[in-house]
Formats: C-alpha cells, structure tokens, sequence
C-alpha cells in the first residue's frame, strides 16, 4: 500500500503566478502586471528571474555568467547586511514551519505505539517501486506478527547512505525487533500493526509535508497515541 503526492512540486514549475495583494482592490494595480506578463509569454520573449518579473519563485536554477566572482558578491551582501543597507540575496533560504510539540506521554504501557521512517525499509523487492531519492510516495506495510525484519524479508530503498548494514538488518533502521522485546515486557501497549516509510533523501518539504498530514491522520484514526521516528 502507498500513497502519493498528486504533483504540486511540478505545477509551481511549469505555472508563473504572479504576486498581487490581499485585497480585490489591488487588481487595478495588478492587473496590467499581468496583461504585459502575458504578452511577454505569447510573444515568446525572454522571461526574466522572479525578482524582476513579479511571479512567485519557482525553485528553478540557471547558470549564468556575471561581472563578479560569488566570493566578492557574498563579502558585498555581508556588509550591506551588517551596515543596515538593503540587499537581495541570490539563494533564499526555505522558510520551514515550527511545530509546536505535544505534552510527554506519561504512561507507554498503556498506549499503541507506531513506526514512521525516512530510512526506506521495505519490504524485499521494494513492491511499491519507493524512488531512492526524491521520492513521490510513501509505503504502508503490514508488521502484524513480524518480530525480526531479515535480509531475506527486508531492505532498504535509500540512495544517500551506504545500504549494506540496512540490508543486512533492518531493524538497524526500523527497531522493529526491539519494540517487540518492550511490547512482551509490558512497556508498550502494543506496537501498531503498520508502519510508514518513505526516502528522505532529496524528497521536496512539499511532498514531505503532504505524506505527514496523510500518514498522521491515519495513525489517529487507528489510535495510534504515539510515534517513532527514524531516519538514517
């Protein structure tokens, strides 16, 4: 089973949207922005960077050839910086969002616990076809009665780290093994029959983000009240 991010990623990138304001009042200053954006596309001219032309960033890079060497310009922006002066960086960083963490759980021996992975264990032959890098979905595997991932059931789909001890034992990366250990002790309640993966490396915040609110509203509903986080 497996889920999949229905291409947000692709459709900022092929789509300009230009900046307006708030308020429909704004439309009498945007609006000719956009009758001039788009005769600029239908002309076929040259389509200048964000910054120049008003449209949200689209995460695309071009090399370009410039006067001065990138050492120069980023010792310039410093100072602009530090002197107060206005300046325009040339790689914004990502804005991420803070999240607010629940209260401790008080009492693991009375909840299911659940296992959700950035490390790319799947089970063998990688049945859901998982990208090693850059990945468009998650996989939702069945554990119930599993107490040892092996090498003969499990392996991992990850292309940034070395695979070798992953694919040796699983549970390097998902400790499926020890949560069955804390399970019979009565540490846990119990350990939840599914668990989530996906491959962190390259994977855009955009689809990242979309796989947690899927894969959490699961894990709700199936009262999960707690969850493991692993990643390589």
């Amino acid at each position: 089973m497996y889920g999949e991010n229905p291409g947000v990623d692709s459709f900022r990138k092929d789509t300009y949207i230009l900046q307006t304001g708030d308020s429909a009042a704004d439309m009498r200053k945007a609006a000719p922005n956009l009758a001039a954006f788009a005769l600029k596309l239908g002309k076929k001219e040259k389509v200048g960077n964000a910054g120049e032309e008003g449209y949200f960033s689209r995460g695309i890079r071009k090399n370009l050839f410039v006067q001065e060497r990138g050492s120069k310009r980023a010792v310039d922006m410093l100072l602009q910086k530090i002197r107060g002066e206005k300046f325009v960086t040339e790689y914004p960083m990502p804005v991420f969002d803070h999240v607010t963490p629940n209260p401790a759980v008080k009492d693991l021996s009375k909840i299911k616990v659940g296992l959700v992975t950035s490390g790319g264990i799947v089970p063998k032959g990688n049945p859901d076809k998982i990208e090693s890098s850059s990945a468009s979905k998650f996989g939702k595997y069945d554990i119930d009665g599993v107490t040892d991932l092996t090498d003969i059931t499990f392996e991992t789909a990850h292309g940034g780290y070395d695979p070798v001890y992953a694919n040796q034992d699983a549970d390097r990366v998902l400790p499926v093994d020890i949560l069955r250990d804390l399970e019979k002790e009565g540490k846990i309640g119990s350990l939840h029959r599914y668990y989530y993966t996906t491959v962190g490396n390259g994977t855009s915040v955009a689809n990242a983000k979309a796989f947690a609110l899927k894969i959490a509203g699961e894990l709700v509903n199936d009262g999960v009240k707690a969850v493991i986080l692993t990643s390589t």
